[in-house]
């Protein structure tokens, strides 16, 4: 889409103002029987599952924007045919010529069921970082490499029936494919440096089951400033003490012999440091059994509540890619 050429438009331009009598007007030109004929509707009206009034309205008001703009073609993806077809309908009866519709397939998510989907956890980001990118798209499941390939990059179309039948025939590891497709979507969303990186990256810390030699790195000072900084928090939102209490034991030893262990929050230092998404984020990980403390000697342990200790050299590993070191 050429920028220069792009015109944004509001739907508070039409809505802004719609009136009841709007409703009953637009609601006027289709029927109920019109409505359950979309697949899903169809579907849970014969389960006996409910169908809201809003959710009947919602095709009725896209097809209005399509109305009002003029379109001449809308993009969807398939399971929005209904209601883009009902826009051709709806500007037939408005007097105009019915726009032309383009269907895109779904993009499945990373759980091999859904579309992807931010709110069923299984997507791969556009801003994620390049290595959690390339590591997301390593994890696919070998029967979407194709689609994958077909939706996400401009490998062409020679190359993507000599990859399909190398599956078909097992003639490939699907391992190497995946390397590809993963390289292609770093680079198209980030850079070819950053493909490369990541690529080493998972090499090492995935394939090889090493820590990266550059990792973000978390001192004792620091751990001190962000409870400071948490106890200023929990005193201005009002929940005084709870930070005190579940971030870090100030200064408390756990071993009075050897290392000191400091008694943490695992959920908000990884959060705070920009590691997960949230402290739900962190605490679904360590549910999963998917967080680890890695000792300077090598030792592993899997961390499984929310408090734990750590020393001067160890290394959280959250999920697969991210990482952590506690220095002095």
């Amino acid at each position: 889409i050429d920028k220069d050429k792009t015109e944004v438009r509001w739907q508070s331009e039409w809505f802004g103002d719609f009136s009841l009598a709007d409703v009953i007007s637009l609601t006027s030109k289709f029927t109920v029987a019109q409505m359950l004929a979309r697949e899903d509707f169809s579907r849970r009206y014969k389960e006996g599952s409910p169908i809201g009034i809003t959710e009947l309205l919602y095709p009725l008001l896209q097809a209005y924007d399509s109305v009002m703009i003029k379109s001449d073609v809308e993009f969807g993806g398939i399971d929005q045919k209904f209601n883009c077809l009902l826009g051709r309908e709806l500007q037939e009866m408005m007097g105009q010529k019915p726009q032309q519709v383009f269907f895109t397939p779904l993009l499945v998510g990373l759980d091999g069921k859904m579309k992807m989907s931010k709110s069923l956890d299984n997507y791969i980001g556009v801003d994620d970082l390049p290595n959690e990118m390339y590591g997301k798209v390593m994890s696919l499941a070998d029967d979407l490499i194709m689609d994958y390939f077909e939706l996400l990059t401009d490998v062409s179309d020679e190359e993507l029936t000599q990859f399909r039948e190398q599956m078909e025939t097992d003639s490939v590891n699907p391992m190497e494919l995946k390397k590809r497709l993963a390289r292609e979507i770093v680079a198209e969303l980030h850079s070819e440096e950053a493909a490369q990186q990541a690529a080493e990256h998972f090499q090492k810390t995935v394939q090889q089951k090493e820590i990266p030699d550059e990792i973000l790195e978390l001192s004792i000072d620091q751990l001190r400033e962000l409870h400071r900084k948490a106890q200023i928090e929990s005193h201005r939102d009002g929940d005084e003490g709870t930070f005190a209490q579940s971030f870090l034991v100030e200064g408390r030893e756990v071993l009075s012999q050897g290392p000191i262990n400091y008694l943490v929050s695992i959920p908000i230092i990884l959060n705070k440091m920009g590691l997960v998404k949230s402290n739900g984020d962190a605490k679904r990980l360590i549910k999963q059994g998917s967080i680890q403390i890695i000792r300077r000697e090598g030792n592993k342990r899997t961390v499984h509540e929310d408090r734990d200790s750590i020393q001067v050299g160890d290394v959280i590993k959250a999920g697969k890619r991210r990482f952590l070191r506690i220095v002095e």
